[in-house]
């Protein structure tokens, strides 16, 4: 559980701040976006929407042989994320406030990383045969790391499928990241550098980071390199 109390709408309206209402958390794997998700769905009272790889029938599999499990990984990714894309547009009604772990565009990032060029092929006609027309959120949340520091939270956590992970993927991944936010301009974009900062357990680091977000304007393009312990 958060140490931070759930921020008001009501307050953070009367002191003129315009918090988003729609928060995706982006990053490689490992880089702690759940956790920060989660933690931001907490203190802001917001719906929590995460990407369910647990329920990924293929993705241990994948792991262990990229090449044969890789097609059907990520059609699994697809086929749910889209699912869950289309329940956020019937939601909509009823405008709901909300931090997600993914962004429907990452879908596509991990493709290209994953498939051959006769896979991607079969993957983008697939894409484009679904209906997907995914809320853009007010603020994406993009979590950086050297591959040095991944590799090390990975070990840390210890789920065993992912310690089959090598440097040389998580290199090209953090590459393919570094150049689809390079051009990304649909939200408001906080790239945040984490190597050194606890945004879970360490509430200064995790106050300085909502406080940076509560002064931010829309449709920015920020940099976000605390240094840890200080406000």
């Amino acid at each position: 559980m958060s140490d931070l109390a759930p921020v008001s709408h009501s307050i953070i309206n009367h002191t003129g701040k315009d918090i988003p209402r729609y928060i995706a958390v982006e990053g490689p794997i490992g880089v702690g976006k759940t956790s920060l998700a989660k933690r931001l769905a907490e203190s802001f009272n917001y719906e929590i929407l995460l990407e369910k790889s647990e329920d990924n029938p293929f993705l241990d599999r994948f792991y262990h042989n990229p090449r044969q499990l890789a097609l059907a990984t990520q059609l699994f990714f697809l086929f749910q994320r889209a699912g869950q894309m289309q329940s956020l547009r019937q939601d909509d009604m009823f405008e709901p406030v909300r931090v997600a772990d993914f962004l429907m565009e990452k879908d596509r990032l991990f493709a290209r990383q994953n498939l051959d060029a006769d896979e991607f092929k079969l993957y983008e006609n697939v894409y484009a045969h679904l209906t997907i027309d995914a809320p853009v959120p007010d603020l994406v949340i993009y979590l950086q790391a050297p591959v040095e520091v991944l590799m090390q939270r990975i070990q840390n956590r210890g789920i065993a499928a992912e310690l089959l992970i090598e440097e040389s993927y998580l290199e090209n991944l953090i590459s393919a990241y570094t150049n689809f936010f390079h051009y990304y301009n649909k939200s408001t974009l906080l790239m945040v550098n984490c190597s050194e900062v606890d945004f879970i357990h360490n509430e200064t680091d995790y106050q300085l980071l909502v406080n940076h977000i509560l002064t931010m304007r829309k449709g920015s393009r920020n940099y976000f390199n605390p240094r840890p312990g200080l406000l």
